[in-house]
């Protein structure tokens, strides 16, 4: 088979290409923009540019399936630039689905976030849970889940979901590595190595066990390891969606405690107020995951997700 990955030059997409390089043969689709030229597996195919240009990529190439992983991904960013979220995410993804018609691709995989969920008020979210996105990161998600459905049931394709909660870890080099971090585990680490002060956590008065946020923590390589199946899977008419995680709960103080016993370092934390549009508690359950398709979480604790990451983490304090 050979699978189209877009997006796949940044954290989560180099481990899902870097993975499947071992079955197929990939080609990456990235404009770089959040992303970075040496994260592309070197085995990959690479093709630059953005969404809404992919179908001078996908015309004659054989492709037979999409791995689409190119929707941006900051909720605080979504929140202050809620267009740039519908015009890239939501308008760019219907401009690929619509370039595979033509070729007859019948197969895209996506992995969003669960953001989709918002404050879903259930202590466990399965996937029958109901979606109310409360940013529009989440809301440009469960637009194009939207958009896949229709398109599923009017019978041009089947569409593979693998909504994902927070991604940490690292797969050998490959780790998380934006030009602005934003995400806790990585943060945290950035605190260790002394790049920054102090690790900010956002409110801490929450109606949960240490008054701090509460969410559901999993390992890049169990994102990208659930990819292969789903790839084998499906056919044309179903829309399969499953939600990939721990179905255990960390809360943000856990992170630097986890993060103080893989580095040696304590972190300095600074409370700030709430940001807007992030859940107070968001943790899965992985049930339907462990069954279809089989698989099973291999890196299921925060230590080990950051031990990994530590690794190889530059400039590490002494």
């Amino acid at each position: 088979m050979r699978p189209l990955v877009t997006r796949d030059a940044g954290h989560i997409g180099s481990v899902v290409a870097r993975i499947l390089e071992e079955w197929y043969h990939v080609t990456v689709f990235d404009d770089l923009s959040k992303g970075y030229r040496d994260m592309v597996p070197a085995e990959a195919r690479f093709e630059q540019g953005r969404n809404h240009d992919t179908a001078r990529v996908i015309d004659g190439a054989g492709f037979e399936a999409v791995v689409h992983r190119a929707a941006f991904s900051r909720v605080a960013e979504s929140v202050e630039h809620p267009a740039r979220y519908e015009e890239n995410s939501v308008l760019g993804t219907g401009r690929l689905c619509n370039a595979m018609l033509t070729p007859g691709i019948n197969k895209v995989i996506v992995s969003p976030s669960a953001a989709v969920y918002g404050e879903s008020g259930v202590a466990i979210i399965t996937e029958e849970t109901k979606t109310a996105p409360v940013n529009p990161y989440g809301g440009s998600n469960l637009a194009i889940d939207n958009d896949l459905s229709r398109r599923t049931h009017a019978g041009e394709r089947a569409a593979i979901n693998r909504r994902h909660f927070n991604v940490a870890g690292a797969y050998g080099s490959y780790r998380g590595r934006h030009r602005q971090e934003t995400h806790l585990v990585p943060v945290a680490l950035e605190v260790a190595t002394g790049k920054r002060a102090s690790l900010t956590i956002f409110d801490d008065d929450l109606p949960t066990s240490d008054a701090t946020r509460v969410g559901d923590y999993i390992h890049v390589r169990d994102i990208a390891n659930a990819h292969v199946p789903a790839l084998a899977a499906q056919e044309a008419g179903q829309h399969d969606i499953v939600n990939l995680g721990n179905s255990s709960s960390f809360s943000v103080q856990d992170v630097p405690e986890g993060v103080l016993n893989v580095t040696g370092h304590p972190l300095p934390t600074k409370i700030h107020p709430r940001r807007a549009g992030t859940p107070d508690v968001l943790v899965v359950s992985n049930e339907r995951a462990r069954t279809h398709p089989d698989w099973i979480p291999v890196h299921p604790d925060v230590t080990t997700m950051g031990e990994n990451a530590w690794r190889f983490v530059p400039d590490r304090a002494a």
